[in-house]
């Protein structure tokens, strides 16, 4: 004799239904753009009903804020993971020239040119989008700070020589790779190998590198 047995819907917990909810306007917002990102899409990606969407986001701007601050947030620590310990100074870790030039490596390939395609389509948005303006400025502080405290730790331990602000440094690092995806359609790929580069060979005479000390040039 056979029996059936109805599953039971499970039931999420409020934390669990949100980070759900952003981390699918996330992948959208990475994959489509953030006008793509609304209550009904991440609704209909869920199989809930866009009011489940709206208790946690009641509207779409703060839900579109939400999404590229976890887009913009997986990025950096992708891209520039924190140091093991306070500084970055502890045994064992790799040296502040070594950590610059594994950033600089990965700001290359598919998954760059899809996150810098999100930050200029965020960077538009902020006209008009006063909550995606705080989120993308917050985001901003965040890169400029850890990559600051990154060419300090250099700095103080002698691997870097400048006679600029290590937070100044940081942020000409990061207007030179965000000029270098305006002007390449943000596809990396396709840029000449010195064009591409520029970044890196920017670097490393800014930092009184040698030569390659941040990776191989074409």
């Amino acid at each position: 004799m056979s029996s059936s047995v109805q599953r039971k819907r499970i039931r999420k917990s409020p934390a669990a239904r949100r980070a759900e909810i952003v981390e699918k306007a996330a992948e959208i917002a990475l994959s489509e753009g953030l006008e793509c990102v609304t209550l009904r899409r991440i609704g209909e990606e869920l199989d809930v009903r866009p009011s489940l969407v709206s208790h946690y986001f009641p509207s779409t701007e703060e839900l579109v804020a939400e999404a590229f601050g976890s887009a913009a947030t997986g990025e950096l620590d992708a891209l520039l993971p924190p140091a093991e310990t306070t500084g970055g100074e502890g045994p064992g870790t790799d040296t502040a020239t070594e950590r610059l030039a594994a950033f600089f490596a990965r700001t290359s390939g598919p998954a760059w040119n899809d996150i810098s395609r999100l930050w200029i389509n965020a960077r538009h948005l902020t006209r008009y989008r006063p909550s995606l303006r705080e989120r993308v400025a917050r985001q901003e502080d965040a890169w400029r700070g850890r990559l600051g405290a990154l060419v300090e730790v250099g700095v103080r331990r002698g691997e870097f020589r400048t006679q600029e602000e290590p937070s100044v440094v940081a942020v000409q690092i990061l207007v030179v790779l965000d000029g270098l995806g305006a002007d390449g359609g943000a596809d990396s790929d396709t840029l000449p190998p010195a064009v591409a580069r520029m970044a890196v060979t920017w670097a490393e005479g800014e930092l009184g590198l040698q030569r390659g000390a941040l990776g191989p040039h074409p």
